[in-house]
């Protein structure tokens, strides 16, 4: 049984090792189409399945068209994880597109909207009477 410690550093040198490949060695045209990132590798406690979750951007066209390069490039990633890290097996990649960064940021331009609304209406409208 593997600790979550184990886990852990597996799922960092994952995360360390397909970001050089998406820097360097894979050469489909696909998944340059957008910038890629690794944010987060998710390792299964026994060590046999990674889904590995990207952020991708640019338009939703050039997000399908890279998560298709992905998709076709998984076999060369996991044969290349099975050289750079030494397990006992190489586990299944699975490649997840993570659209974190995108709603963070709806939610923030949002917070900006409410913000500026309360500046140009006033505080006198915001804030009770009684609380002044």
């Amino acid at each position: 049984m593997t600790t979550s410690r184990r886990v852990s550093r597996v799922s960092s040198l994952i995360k360390q090792e397909v970001s050089q490949m998406l820097l360097h060695d894979i050469k489909d045209d696909r998944v340059g189409a957008g910038m890629v990132s690794v944010t987060y590798v998710d390792v299964s406690g026994d060590l046999q399945h990674a889904k590995i979750y990207v952020s991708i951007y640019g338009t939703d066209e050039a997000r399908a068209e890279t998560m298709a390069g992905l998709k076709s490039a998984t076999g060369y990633v996991r044969r290349e994880l099975g050289k750079r890290i030494r397990l006992r097996r190489t586990p299944e990649v699975l490649f997840r597109e993570d659209r974190g960064l995108e709603h963070g940021d709806r939610m923030l331009s949002l917070l900006n909207q409410l913000s500026q609304e309360r500046q140009n209406k006033g505080w006198e409208d915001v804030i009770p009477e009684e609380q002044q």
